[in-house]
């Protein structure tokens, strides 16, 4: 008779143990969805950083170009 109340009680235990393994894959899939979400919306604001980056550093550049060759210039008329 303990042999019957081990193998009834195994069961539900077993059951139980394939509840919590898909409720676990359940949770496991939505965090994973959740990950990428939040991959796409942090790739998105690098990408918007980069441009503005990119946008700021192109007048900076063309600026510091100028500078250099006028200052060349100014140094040639002057000597």
């Amino acid at each position: 008779m303990a042999s019957q109340q081990n193998g009834l009680g195994g069961e539900p235990d077993f059951a139980q143990a394939f509840k919590e393994l898909a409720q676990g894959e359940r949770t496991a899939a939505a965090l994973e969805n959740r990950l990428d979400q939040l991959e796409k919306e942090i790739e998105a604001m690098l990408k918007k950083a980069e441009e503005a980056k990119d946008k700021d550093e192109a007048p900076e550049n063309s600026s510091q170009q100028d500078q250099p060759s006028s200052e060349k210039d100014n140094s040639t008329n002057g000597v």
